[in-house]
C-alpha cells in the first residue's frame, strides 16, 4: 500500500494551499495578504479599536487544525504556519503582529508558543523587535509545555508542548474576548500549565510529503510518549488492545514517580481531551474515549465533567492518539464554556447557551514594516584582510561539508542541518557575486554581521536560521561600540554577546551537547591567551578549543534541542551543529 501519496497539487505549494481552502470556507477569516501564511480574524481592526488583547499562535505546519481552525471570534486573533514540522520565519511571525496590533494599541498583543527550540526562537526574535519598534505598547509571551513523556526532572529543553497548548487557547481567547488585562490573561495562562498534562502513543509514525514515515514501528509494537514532528517516543511497547494502551498511558501520567505526571485527589473535577493525532478512525477514537472515562471514573474516582473528542493537533497521518488532563475551576469552567466563532473549537455538550456568528468585515491588513536600521559608514576594521574572498572561502567549505553535516543530523534531528547551513552560505555567495543589487558590507564589520543576521533569518529557515540570526545581531550591536580598528579583545566582546544571546534565548548551557559548547570552548580559549599571544595565534587556539568542544558533544547527553528526545544509545556520534561551528571557524582560520 503507497503511504505517501497525498490529494496535493505540489509539496511546495501545499501548506499555501491548504491556507487558502482554509478561509475560504470559513468567512470569519481572512489570509493576510503576501507570503506570509497568516490567517486573521475577519473583524481584527474593530478588537483593536476596543483596546482588547489580541492572540497569536503559530508553528509549523503538519498538526492541523492547529493552528488557523482556532482563529475566530473568542479564542485566537490570528495564526501564522512555517513549512511543514517547520517553524515560521521572524518575517512572518512580525507580519502576523502587525496584522493585530499597532503602534497605538491600548491591549496589547499576547504570543502563545508551543515548547519548541525553533518556535521559541523565531517567535522570541520577533518579539524583541516589536518592542524595539513600539516601546509603548504591552507585548508578552507564554511558552506552552505540558507532556509527560519525560519522567526525568535533569534540566533539559524543557516539557513540550502538546494537545494541552488548545485549552491554554481558549481559556485565553475567552478572557481577550472578555477585556481582560494582558496581564491577567498571561498569569492565567501560566497558571493553567501547573495543573495540565498530555501523554501521546503511536501505532505508527507520521509521512512527511515528499520524505516518507520519520520512524517505522513492527506490527504489534505501539510508540509512548512521541511528539509532534514525527519524534520516537520514550518506550516501545507490544499493543494488545485499546484498553491495556489506555492504561499504559495513563498509568505513565499518574506515576507518583514521574515529576512531570498528573497530581488528583478522588473526587476532583477534571477536563479530558482525547486527542486524533492524524489517522485514526472514528470508532478507534470513540473506543479509546470510553476507555480513558472509565479509567479515571473508576480508577482515580476523577469527576470529568468536560470531554473532549476528535481532532484537534495532529502530527499529519499519524496513527496515534494523545490525553489531556486539566484540573478544573470555576474560573476555567466558565472561559472553557465560553463561546467562540473558531472554527475548530468542539461544540460541548454542556448548556452554555447560543450566539450568532459574528458577521465578517473587512479587515485592514498590515505588512511587516520594520524599518532596517541606518548602514555605518566607518572604514574597514582589518584593512589588509580579503574580506570577500574570505567570505567566499567559509561559505564554500560549508557547501562542501552539507552532506556530512545531514548525515550526523539524522539521528538527533530532521537530518537537515547540512542544508540549512548550506542555504545561507550559497545567499551569501550570490550577493558577493552580485555587485550589482545588494551586496555584502565587506567594508564594514558591524554592517556585514548585519547583513549575515539579515541572511540567516530570510534564507536559512528553521532552528539554525534563527540562531545564527540571533547571533550576528549580537555580535554587530558589540562591534558597533568599538572604534575604527576592532582589537582581539573587541572579537573577544563580539563572541561573547553572540554566544550569551544564544543562550538566553535557546535554553541551551555548555555541556547540553549544542553548538554552544563549541562556541564557548572558542570564547574562553580565546579571551584567556589574547593577553600573551597575538590576535591569530590566540584564534589559533580558539579554533582548536571549538574543533575538541564539538567533538566532545558525541559523548555528552542532549540537554537541549530535539536530541534531548531521542535515546543517549543512539547519539554517538557528534552534534551536527556543534561541528558546523568548527567548521566555519576553522575556515576563517585557514584563510586568514
Amino acid at each position: 500500500m503507497a503511504t505517501n501519496i497525498y490529494f496535493l497539487n505540489s509539496f511546495d505549494t501545499c501548506v499555501d494551499d491548504h491556507l487558502a481552502g482554509q478561509v475560504s470556507v470559513h468567512p470569519g477569516q481572512r489570509l493576510l495578504e503576501g507570503p506570509h501564511r497568516v490567517v486573521v480574524r475577519a473583524d481584527v481592526k474593530k478588537v483593536i479599536e476596543q483596546g482588547k488583547v489580541t492572540l497569536l499562535c503559530g508553528g509549523g505546519s503538519g498538526h492541523e487544525p492547529a493552528f488557523a481552525g482556532y482563529v475566530g471570534e473568542g479564542l485566537l486573533s490570528a495564526s501564522v504556519s512555517g513549512p511543514v514540522f517547520t517553524s515560521p520565519p521572524p518575517m512572518s511571525i512580525s507580519a502576523a503582529i502587525n496584522a493585530i496590533c499597532t503602534p497605538e494599541s491600548k491591549g496589547g498583543c499576547l504570543l502563545l508558543l508551543l515548547n519548541y527550540t525553533g518556535d521559541r526562537l523565531n517567535f522570541g526574535l520577533s518579539l524583541e523587535n516589536c518592542r524595539s519598534q513600539w516601546p509603548k505598547v504591552s507585548l508578552d509571551s507564554v511558552i506552552i509545555g505540558e507532556d509527560c513523556a519525560s519522567t526525568s526532572n535533569t534540566r533539559s529543553a524543557g516539557r513540550r508542548g502538546l494537545c494541552g497548548s488548545i485549552l491554554v487557547m481558549k481559556i485565553a481567547g475567552a478572557m481577550a474576548e472578555e477585556g481582560r488585562s494582558l496581564a491577567e490573561i498571561t498569569t492565567v495562562c501560566r497558571d493553567v500549565l501547573k495543573c495540565i498534562c498530555t501523554i501521546g502513543l503511536s501505532l505508527s509514525g507520521c509521512t512527511v510529503p515528499g520524505v516518507g514515515p520519520l520512524f517505522s514501528l513492527e506490527a504489534g509494537e505501539m510508540e509512548l510518549g512521541l511528539g509532534l514532528h514525527g519524534e520516537a517516543g520514550v518506550k516501545r511497547l507490544k499493543f494488545s488492545s485499546a484498553k491495556d494502551a489506555v492504561t499504559v498511558m495513563l498509568d505513565h501520567m499518574f506515576n507518583p514517580d514521574n515529576c512531570n505526571g498528573f497530581r488528583a485527589r478522588s473526587g476532583e473535577e477534571v477536563a479530558c481531551i482525547i486527542n486524533n493525532l492524524g489517522g485514526l478512525t472514528t470508532i478507534e477514537l470513540n473506543t479509546i474515549a470510553k476507555e480513558t472515562i472509565k479509567y479515571l471514573e473508576y480508577n482515580k474516582s476523577l469527576c470529568v465533567s468536560r470531554v473532549y473528542c476528535g481532532t484537534f493537533i495532529t502530527s499529519l497521518n499519524m496513527r496515534g492518539v494523545s490525553i489531556t488532563l486539566l484540573h478544573l475551576n470555576k474560573t476555567y469552567n466558565k472561559y472553557l464554556d465560553a463561546p467562540t466563532t473558531a472554527p475548530s473549537w468542539p461544540r460541548s455538550y454542556l448548556p452554555v447557551g447560543t450566539t450568532d456568528r459574528h458577521t465578517p468585515t473587512t479587515v485592514n491588513v498590515q505588512t511587516n514594516t520594520f524599518t532596517e536600521k541606518p548602514k555605518m559608514t566607518n572604514t574597514s576594521a582589518v584593512k589588509h584582510v580579503a574580506r570577500h574572498e574570505l567570505l567566499k572561502r567559509v561559505c564554500e567549505s560549508l557547501l562542501k561539508n552539507e552532506e556530512y553535516l545531514n548525515q550526523l543530523d539524522t539521528v538527533c534531528g530532521d537530518g537537515d542541518c547540512g542544508s540549512t547551513l548550506a542555504r545561507g552560505a550559497q545567499a551569501v555567495i550570490e550577493r558577493l557575486n552580485t555587485v550589482q543589487q545588494c551586496h555584502l558590507a565587506v567594508d564594514n564589520w558591524t554592517n556585514l554581521a548585519e547583513d549575515l543576521a539579515e541572511i540567516a533569518k530570510n534564507c536559512m529557515g528553521g532552528t539554525s536560521g534563527a540562531i545564527y540570526c540571533l547571533f550576528f545581531t549580537a555580535a554587530a550591536r558589540e562591534l558597533e561600540q568599538q572604534s575604527s580598528d576592532v582589537t582581539g579583545a573587541g572579537w573577544c566582546k563580539a563572541l561573547g554577546a553572540g554566544l550569551e544571546t544564544i543562550q538566553r534565548y535557546s535554553g541551551a548551557n555548555p555541556g547540553d551537547r549544542t553548538m554552544v559548547d563549541p562556541l564557548h570552548s572558542a570564547y574562553e580559549m580565546f579571551g584567556k591567551t589574547l593577553k600573551e599571544k597575538d590576535l591569530v595565534s590566540s584564534f589559533r587556539l580558539a579554533v582548536e578549543a571549538a574543533e575538541s568542544g564539538a567533538e566532545a558533544t558525541k559523548s555528552m547527553s542532549a540537554q537541549a534541542g530535539r536530541a534531548s528526545y531521542v535515546s543517549s544509545e543512539l547519539l554517538d556520534r557528534p552534534d551536527p551543529g556543534a561541528v558546523g561551528v568548527a567548521l566555519w571557524l576553522r575556515a576563517i582560520l585557514d584563510n586568514l
